[in-house]
C-alpha cells in the first residue's frame, strides 16, 4: 500500500490542460467546477500518473470505495486529502445495489460482463456521478458559491446527473434530452425529480443538437459571464477519471498485472472507453479496447479508416448510441496525436465548421495501437440479446448488446485474453427492445419504485439556441 500512496505523492501538484492549447492551466478543483476549457477544448492531465506492476498487484481485494481512492489520488492531488476522498467514495458507492458496485458475471469460457448498472438510476453513470455530486459540494462549500449545471444526455447521462445533484446546496441543474428519442424508463427517471433545483428541457431535434447548445453556452458571454457554469456530461474530467476505477477493478479480478485482459465498450461520446485507455496509460496491462457502436457509427469509421464525417443522426433501440459527434474523442485525437494544443484546435476548428475531417497519420497510428472497432445493426444487436439469453443465462440491454456482438468478433484475440463487455445499464430500462427479441419483459428492480406512477415535470422547447439559452436564463441564478 505504501508503493501506491508513493506513486500519488509523486503528482501532488497535478496540473491540467486543455487539448486546444490556449486555456490556463488548473487544478482538479479547477477543471472539475469548469467543466469545458474556456477555448472550447477539454482537460486532460498535464502528465498521466503511471502505476508500477508491483503498485497493481498491491490493489488486489480491496474494497471498490479503497480501490477507487487509490486509484482517484493522483489525479485529485492537493485538492483533497486522501482521508477525504475515501470518505466521499464511500459515500458515492454506499448507494449501490451490490456489494461489488461493479460485478462480473461470467457469460462462458471467454465472454464476461461487468455490470455497471447496480446504481439508484440502474446505467453505468452512475458510477461517476454518485461521486460527481459529493465533489461539486464540497468545492462549493469551501467557497460559498454557486454552479450553474447545463448538460445534454441522450438517456441515462440526464437521470444519473439529477440523482447526483436533487436536492444539494448551491448546485441548479438544466438537463436537455431529444424529445421523443429516449426511452420512456430514461425520460421518467429525469422528469419525476421534482426538486427545486432541477430543470428538464425536452427539445426538438437529436442529441448533437442538444450537446452543440450546452457547448455553445459555456462559449457564450451572455451566459458564462452571468452564470458559474459547469458540466456533468463526460467533458467533465472528473466524471470521466471515476470510470478509470473500473477497468482497474475488472482487471485485478482476472490476474492483473500478471494477466492481460480486453474490454468492449458501446459507446456513443467516447468518455467510458477513453476511461479504458487512461487504466491503460497509468500501467495497467490492457490488450484490447473495442469501440462498439449501432449504425451511428462515426467512431467505427474514424478508426477503421480515419474519416471522422458526421452524418445524420439515426435513432436506435439503443438511443444513448444515437450519436454522431463524439466530445471525448477529441482527447485521444491530443493524446494519441502528440499533444499539440494549436495544431487540434485548426483540426477541430475545420470539423466543426464543415462536421468533417481526416485523422493524421499520428493519431491513426497512436489510436491503433491499443483500439479496435465493430459496427452493430439492429439485427446483429437482437442477435446478441438472444444469445445472451440463451446461451448465457443472462438478460442484457441493447447497449450491451452491441458490446457484445463486437467482443464476439474479436477472433484473433490471443486464446488466454478474457474479453469483458461493459453491461451498461439495466435490461429493464430498454424494455421494448428485450421483449422482441427475447420474448421476456424485465421488470424494474424494486428500488426504482412506483415510476409510472409519479408525475413529470419538464417543458418542452424548440430546437434553437436562442430558446433554449433564453429558458436558462430566466430561471438560472446569477454568480
Amino acid at each position: 500500500m505504501r508503493g501506491v500512496r508513493g506513486a500519488a505523492s509523486r503528482f501532488a501538484l497535478m496540473e491540467y490542460v486543455s487539448t486546444r492549447g490556449s486555456a490556463p492551466a488548473l487544478d482538479f478543483e479547477g477543471v472539475t467546477l469548469a467543466g469545458l476549457a474556456g477555448d472550447g477544448g477539454l482537460y486532460l492531465p498535464r502528465e498521466w500518473p503511471r502505476l508500477s506492476r508491483a503498485e497493481i498487484a498491491a490493489l488486489a481485494g480491496l474494497p471498490y470505495p479503497v480501490l477507487a481512492a487509490r486509484i482517484m489520488q493522483p489525479f485529485v492531488g492537493g485538492s483533497l486529502s486522501a482521508d477525504r476522498l475515501l470518505a466521499l467514495c464511500e459515500e458515492a458507492y454506499g448507494r449501490f445495489a451490490h456489494d461489488a458496485v461493479t460485478p462480473l458475471v461470467q457469460l462462458d469460457q471467454r465472454h464476461w460482463l461487468l455490470e455497471l448498472f447496480h446504481g439508484p438510476t440502474l446505467a453505468f453513470k452512475d458510477v461517476a456521478l454518485q461521486l460527481l455530486g459529493l465533489l461539486f459540494e464540497e468545492f462549493l462549500g469551501r467557497k460559498g458559491g454557486r454552479l450553474t449545471i447545463v448538460g445534454a444526455t441522450s438517456g441515462d447521462t440526464g437521470s444519473a446527473a439529477i440523482d447526483a445533484v436533487a436536492g444539494r446546496e448551491g448546485v441548479e441543474i438544466f438537463m436537455l434530452h431529444p424529445k421523443g428519442r429516449v426511452s420512456d424508463v430514461q425520460r421518467r427517471q429525469m422528469t419525476t425529480v421534482l426538486a427545486p433545483n432541477v430543470h428538464n428541457i425536452a427539445i426538438e431535434g437529436s442529441f448533437d443538437d442538444a450537446q452543440a447548445m450546452v457547448k455553445r453556452m459555456f462559449a457564450d458571454p451572455a451566459l458564462s459571464g452571468r452564470f458559474a457554469l459547469g458540466a456533468v456530461n463526460s467533458i467533465n474530467w472528473a466524471r470521466l477519471m471515476a470510470q478509470v476505477v473500473y477497468y482497474f477493478a475488472a482487471a485485478l479480478q482476472f490476474g492483473a498485472p500478471g494477466r492481460k485482459v480486453a474490454f468492449s465498450v458501446p459507446t456513443g461520446n467516447f468518455g467510458d472507453v477513453f476511461a479504458g485507455y487512461v487504466a491503460a496509460r497509468m500501467g495497467l496491462p490492457i490488450e484490447r479496447l473495442v469501440v462498439a457502436t449501432n449504425v451511428n457509427d462515426i467512431l467505427h469509421r474514424a478508426l477503421a479508416d480515419g474519416d471522422y464525417s458526421a452524418g445524420e443522426v439515426t435513432p436506435t433501440a439503443a438511443p444513448s448510441m444515437d450519436i454522431q459527434v463524439s466530445s471525448n474523442f477529441e482527447r485521444l485525437l491530443f493524446d494519441a496525436g502528440g499533444r499539440d494544443g494549436a495544431a487540434l484546435a485548426e483540426q477541430m476548428k475545420g470539423f466543426e465548421a464543415t462536421r468533417s475531417m481526416r485523422l493524421t497519420n499520428a493519431q491513426r497510428q497512436g489510436a491503433a495501437a491499443l483500439f479496435a472497432s465493430a459496427r452493430a445493426d439492429a439485427d446483429d444487436m437482437a442477435q446478441a440479446i438472444r444469445w445472451a439469453w440463451d446461451r448465457g443465462g443472462q438478460t442484457i440491454d441493447p447497449h450491451t448488446a452491441i458490446g457484445l456482438h463486437a467482443a464476439q468478433r474479436q477472433q484473433d484475440l490471443p486464446a488466454d485474453v478474457p474479453i469483458v463487455t461493459l453491461a451498461t445499464a439495466h435490461p429493464a430500462k430498454f424494455r421494448d427492445a428485450v421483449e422482441r427479441a427475447t420474448g421476456f419483459r424485465p421488470a424494474l428492480p424494486a428500488r426504482v419504485g412506483e415510476l409510472f406512477e409519479r408525475e413529470e415535470r419538464m417543458v418542452e422547447l424548440p430546437g434553437e439556441y436562442d430558446a433554449v439559452a433564453g429558458h436558462v436564463a430566466a430561471h438560472a441564478t446569477p454568480r
